[in-house]
């Protein structure tokens, strides 16, 4: 199943996806997360790299960059994760719609396991809701950030 959502951030589009790849700041604007780590001696997030992520309520993925290309687009995809999940993929993309807004949209590409497919559709609203969630944290983060170096 391929479900996504799509916020209009006021600021521009790199310093948007900048915030939205720091790990080092992610905590501090996401609310689906509380833990956030680059893995091995990864630095930023970039082609490779795999990620840790831990949800509010206890579940972890880890995922690998499969795309990198700043300030435009990231993808990234599991290599490990919950029990349910026989894939999962995400993107983000960034479209600077004038000098100082930036349309962001967050993509989730996912299956769950063969057995629990009558459940799809309610882990996608799920999904759906803390997708939602994210991207006003970040469009929040952002906005602020904006407002603070004027």
């Amino acid at each position: 199943m391929r479900i996504g959502v799509t916020e209009s951030i006021a600021a521009p589009a790199e310093s948007v996806f900048n915030l939205s790849q720091d790990y080092s700041t992610r905590l501090s604007w996401d609310p689906f997360l509380r833990e956030a780590t680059l893995l091995g001696d990864a630095r930023c997030a970039g082609p490779g790299v795999r990620s840790w992520c831990v949800s509010w309520f206890g579940v972890g993925i880890e995922t690998e960059y499969v795309s990198y290309n700043p300030p435009k687009v990231v993808a990234v995809k599991m290599t490990k994760g919950p029990w349910m999940l026989r894939q999962f993929a995400a993107s983000w993309r960034f479209e600077s719609v004038e000098r100082d807004r930036t349309n962001v949209s967050f993509v989730y590409s996912f299956q769950v396991r063969p057995w629990l497919r009558l459940l799809t559709p309610a882990i996608a609203a799920f999904f759906k809701y803390e997708m939602r969630r994210r991207l006003v944290g970040l469009r929040k983060a952002c906005e602020l950030r904006s407002t603070r170096s004027v």
